[in-house]
């Protein structure tokens, strides 16, 4: 199977490519490098090109053979969408909108959809299932979820069929250490944790110490990227397979707060994570933890690496 990776260069992106690899298939990358690595693109033909750029994908689509699509593509930073929402509807909505134009036009029938628990909002309780009612508190979650229901209705009107994979906090490396974690710039808590730790910037801003979780801190459910990448070529087979749509969460349903990231670091670093508290962020609830239960019921998909996994892997990444 010949399979469109958009954002293919990027993060997890580039995992599932070398995922999908692995099992066998041919993935495709198709980014347009704001964000991604083109080192990164190591396992199949690339194509830079923009989402908005409709006959560019519909000639990508049909010169590669393409027989489904996996859907990265987007910008992701909390905090800028709230600053710039324009900016996210117009590169996460419409170009996902023009992605799924291109793939009708060229009888592309699958797609795998990279969501987020963003489009949950503030849970009303933890962990979160599939059941609790999505109230996005920020433009990026909001995206998500138009896309979501974009998803369902070309579903219902054409022979279509996707996954919506609702992903938690996407954490660790590539455990042979080929890719890795690399944005520009870094928002993301082990990343910032580990260069602090290194000496490489300044010391970690704790955003709220005053959440009403165990130690105060922000409580996430940590993913090993290499946990998600499967997760996504397993959610490919299932619809390949001809069964249905679907939404699902992916995460390991165990939470861990800022606090206890940072112990875990220094037992492994063996030195302490120079830290500062900060006031909160805006659009930052106190909890996001996942209830995983439908993944493995639907896909037979489980989370195989823990916290101490996940740093393990990405300080190894990062000190080489």
């Amino acid at each position: 199977m010949r399979v469109l990776v958009t954002g293919g260069a990027g993060y997890i992106g580039s995992h599932t490519a070398k995922e999908l690899s692995n099992q066998g298939m041919e993935p495709v990358v198709y980014d347009n490098l704001i964000h991604g690595h083109r080192e990164a693109c190591k396992w199949g033909p690339f194509i830079q090109g923009e989402l908005h750029d409709l006959e560019r994908l519909r000639e990508c689509l049909r010169e590669h053979k393409i027989e489904a699509v996996i859907h990265f593509a987007a910008y992701a930073y909390v905090g800028e969408s709230m600053k710039d929402p324009g900016k996210y509807f117009w590169n996460n909505v419409e170009g996902s909108l023009s992605l799924i134009r291109a793939m009708r036009q060229e009888s592309v029938n699958l797609m795998v959809f990279s969501s987020s628990c963003a489009t949950y909002g503030i849970p009303e309780s933890v962990p979160i299932s599939e059941a609790e009612i999505q109230k996005p508190i920020n433009p990026y979650g909001e995206t998500k979820l138009i896309v979501e229901r974009a998803l369902h209705w070309y579903a219902q009107a054409s022979p279509l069929k996707y996954a919506a994979l609702r992903y938690f906090n996407a954490a660790g490396a590539d455990k042979s250490g080929e890719i890795g974690e690399d944005h520009t710039p870094e928002t993301h808590l082990i990343p910032l944790a580990i260069e602090a730790v290194l000496g490489k910037r300044d010391p970690l801003k704790i955003f709220g110490t005053d959440y009403p979780t165990r130690d105060g801190t922000a409580e996430r459910d940590y993913i090993h990227v290499e946990d998600l990448a499967r997760a996504h070529v397993s959610a490919l087979h299932h619809l390949a397979n001809g069964n249905d749509s679907f939404c699902c969460n992916l995460g390991t349903g165990n939470g861990s707060t800022v606090r206890e990231v940072l112990d875990e670091l220094e037992k492994i670093a063996g030195k302490p994570v120079p830290a500062d508290p900060a006031p909160r962020r805006e659009g930052d609830p106190p909890s996001l933890v996942a209830d995983p239960s439908l993944a493995e019921k639907l896909l037979g998909w489980k989370a195989e690496n823990n916290l101490s996994d996940i740093l393990q892997d990405a300080y190894r990444w990062h000190t080489k």
